[in-house]
């Protein structure tokens, strides 16, 4: 793996640790679920990642896939929340 690899991984991964601390910390449901969304779109980019780096593109198949339903997951809690609980 080339030294730029190295830089995304890294990138990627203060991106997600970012992510799962907004997610713990939120001061509100909103923040949280904001920070569920953009996790689950740096899990789609993880995916198009590996499928370049291991030229499996079976990958990029499985991120349209979780992408899809992350973002259905992410209106049915809007949704909820907009109704209130």
């Amino acid at each position: 793996m080339s030294v730029l690899n190295w830089i995304y991984i890294a990138m990627v991964s203060v991106a997600v640790i970012l992510s799962v601390v907004r997610m713990i910390k939120g001061p509100d449901i909103t923040d949280r679920v904001v920070a569920l969304d953009v996790f689950t779109t740096i899990t789609v980019a993880l995916f198009v990642f590996f499928a370049m780096i291991f030229d499996r593109y079976i990958y990029i198949d499985v991120a349209l896939v979780y992408g899809l339903l992350s973002f259905i997951g992410v209106l049915v809690i809007a949704r909820f929340i907009e109704r209130g609980f």
